[in-house]
C-alpha cells in the first residue's frame, strides 16, 4: 500500500524542474497524488477504516495547499502540472 522506494524516484524524475530537485511543489504534488489513489483503492475495499480515512483527508488538504501555492507563484507551471497529472477535469 505505501509507495515504493523505486516509484517514489521514478515520480521525482518525471516531475523535477532541475538536476538535483526533490522537493518543489510539483514533486510534492505528484506524490501526494500517487498516495491519494492508492489510499482511495484501499478505502474502496476496506470502508470502516476510519483512521486511514483521515490520513487521506489530511493529504487532500496538504495538496489543495501545494496547488494553491503553485497557482499564485507561476500559473504556467500549476496548469502544466495538472494536465500531467490528470487533475481538474
Amino acid at each position: 500500500m505505501a509507495l515504493t522506494q523505486e516509484r517514489k524516484q521514478q515520480l521525482i524524475e518525471e516531475h523535477k524542474t532541475h538536476a538535483s530537485d526533490t522537493g518543489s511543489p510539483e514533486v510534492q504534488i505528484a506524490i501526494l497524488t500517487e498516495n491519494i489513489v492508492n489510499l482511495t483503492d484501499h478505502l474502496r475495499t476496506h470502508k470502516k477504516d476510519h483512521h486511514s480515512r483521515r490520513g487521506l483527508l489530511k493529504m487532500v488538504g496538504q495538496r489543495r495547499k501545494l496547488l494553491a501555492y503553485l497557482k499564485n507563484k507561476d500559473v504556467t507551471r500549476y496548469s502544466a502540472l495538472i494536465a500531467k497529472l490528470g487533475l481538474r477535469r
